[in-house]
């Protein structure tokens, strides 16, 4: 009976007629030509399967599947996607970590820090003995130290930097935060302190600096290449201090790390991780249910409470800073008048969509900002589902017959595990009000060309984030500098609400802040560039014998505590259970 249920899983996860007829739309960011054709630049590339690794490797290894894509190792230069997600935590490192339980920052690289001048000065006195990863690319011959800190935060603010424009010069959340404007220098104090002077007072700075787009990079790692004039290679065949180092890469297969002895905080309990990006997500279904995936990042929820009872499985849910949003470009007619977006806000049923998309593992979400931010301005209300006020909207501005497109990604998301689905149920609503919408599914890193080429009618889109501090959503999603960094998918720009996030950082005092924050709120209800939708909660399974896996609410924690406990373990637990 238990086999029926999950082939009826595997129905009702592929595809809806209308996802299978649209044609996705590839607006990645290419690979560089030397990753896809040179061996010798590349790492290395075997004809290995996920089967064969998992057959061989199997007590000290396990498999992570995960829809995604890869456009660069480098999470400084990436949005979103399987480079900021689920790579980060495991190659690199960052100054500060985030506690997941606490929420509060934590030492990472550094060892302390001091917070000086109200808030302008920050100096880190770093952790001595951190070992680089020694790779087929590349030997350390020393530790990571203060000019490692230096070169990788002058690479994305000085833009004179020998290294700024290497692959792009790129870097959308530091440049949404303005970081090149409001960093004024970063000092080697000695071997192992390091300070940032800003221009002006800073209260979100540390928050930052904890994110997983902050990696520290090896400068010697970079020298080596500048002496090759391989200088493109940093991005692709990374070098880090983080638990796992980059082995094997199989484009849209898989990703192969392996375990770094030397990592600081004591050798990974798992030699190989392999992260399987070459299923779909009833794909990854199939390989859960028979032992080809050891752990499924964000499962579509309606297979949640199916699986519920399969002994072999084990599930995780916690809440996440997370939201998924629709996004309006405002730069385009008729979505620069309010009162259209108004009417698309009163004609989608969220409640439907928390029912067919969510499964109860969500929650309708009234601000931009999550429910779980301590700048959560709890007199935020869910827009009301109208749509009689919706078409009286619509005839009173003389729009009958509207035709909008919605760009959709195809990849779930913590926040958007079937955003196709979602899509359609858009549609749907929107017709009922007149509205007819073409849906236009997009892989890849699609945000970055449409906004330049600002063709797009509306973006369904989301953000998730490892800080705690509303900044964070904020200025990379909503304000006037993330236009040109592409991260603010509305294109919408108000010197009123720049302010107010300008005023919220100058000053250290969180009631200050709050006070701030809620006047941005209120700037956005009133303007609705973009719709919240919903809060969701992060979803994991897996193998019931992989232990060690930590859930984060800000996004994937590191793999190195990790490891699979013996069958034999599993059976006397069992046993003692059914005593």
């Amino acid at each position: 009976m238990r086999y029926l249920i999950y082939w009826i899983i595997l129905l009702i996860s592929t595809p809806t007629m209308a996802a299978k007829n649209a044609t996705p739309e590839t607006l990645a960011e290419p690979i560089p030509e030397f990753i896809k054709t040179s061996s010798e630049l590349r790492p290395n590339n075997t004809s290995e399967s996920l089967s064969h690794i998992s057959a061989n490797l199997r007590q000290n290894s396990f498999i992570y599947c995960v829809n995604g894509n890869l456009n660069t190792f480098n999470p400084q230069m990436a949005i979103s996607g399987l480079a900021v997600d689920t790579l980060a935590a495991q190659i690199y490192n960052r100054l500060l970590g985030v506690d997941p339980l606490t929420y509060r920052l934590v030492p990472e690289l550094a060892a302390d820090w001091e917070v000086r001048d109200n808030g302008a000065t920050y100096r880190f006195y770093l952790r001595h003995h951190v070992a680089f990863q020694s790779t087929d690319w590349f030997t350390p011959t020393r530790t990571m130290n203060a000019d490692d800190v230096v070169f990788s935060f002058r690479r994305v603010f000085d833009k004179t930097h020998y290294y700024h424009d290497i692959n792009g010069g790129y870097y959308p959340y530091f440049d949404s935060l303005q970081f090149g404007d409001s960093v004024k220098d970063i000092e080697k104090i000695d071997k192992y302190t390091v300070e940032f002077r800003l221009n002006a007072p800073d209260a979100s700075f540390l928050w930052h600096l904890a994110t997983h787009y902050a990696p520290i990079l090896s400068q010697e790692y970079a020298q080596k290449l500048q002496q090759v004039n391989r200088q493109g290679q940093i991005d692709w065949k990374p070098v880090g201090t983080g638990p796992f180092m980059l082995e094997d890469y199989q484009m849209d297969q898989f990703i192969r790390l392996v375990r770094h002895d030397n990592y600081w905080k004591g050798k990974p309990r798992m030699e190989q991780v392999v992260i399987d990006t070459g299923a779909g997500g009833t794909g990854r279904i199939s390989k859960l249910l028979t032992g080809e995936c050891d752990v499924l990042a964000y499962p579509d929820a309606n297979q949640w409470n199916i699986l519920h009872d399969d002994p072999n499985l084990r599930q995780t849910l916690r809440s996440g800073m997370n939201i998924a949003y629709l996004a309006f470009n405002t730069s385009k007619p008729p979505l620069d008048q309010l009162a259209v977006r108004q009417a698309i806000a009163y004609a989608i049923n969220n409640q439907r969509l928390m029912k067919s998309i969510y499964y109860g593992t969500a929650e309708t979400a009234a601000s931009i900002l999550p429910r779980a931010s301590w700048a959560y301005d709890n007199r935020a209300e869910v827009t009301e589902y109208n749509p009689e006020k919706s078409r009286q909207i619509l005839h009173n501005l003389g729009l009958s017959g509207l035709e909008l497109t919605l760009w959709v990604p195809t990849a779930s998301q913590a926040y958007n595990p079937s955003p196709l689905k979602m899509a359609e149920l858009i549609q749907a609503d929107l017709a009922q009000v007149g509205i007819k919408i073409a849906i236009r599914p997009v892989e890849g890193r699609f945000q970055e060309n449409q906004l330049m080429d600002k063709t797009h009618d509306m973006t369904l889109a989301g953000w998730s984030t490892d800080s705690n501090d509303p900044d964070s959503f904020f200025r990379p999603l909503l304000s006037c500098a993330a236009i040109a960094s592409q991260t603010n998918l509305s294109r919408w720009c108000s010197s009123v609400f720049d302010d107010a996030l300008r005023q919220a950082l100058l000053n250290q005092q969180l009631a200050s802040r709050i006070k701030n924050y809620h006047v941005a709120q209120e700037i956005l209800a009133q303007q609705l560039p973009v719709l919240p939708l919903a809060y969701a909660m992060r979803l994991q399974i897996s193998r019931y014998n992989i232990k060690g896996l930590v859930l984060s609410p800000f996004g994937n924690s590191a793999f190195d505590r990790v490891y699979r406990e013996q069958e034999t373990d599993i059976s006397d637990e069992n046993n003692k259970g059914s005593k």
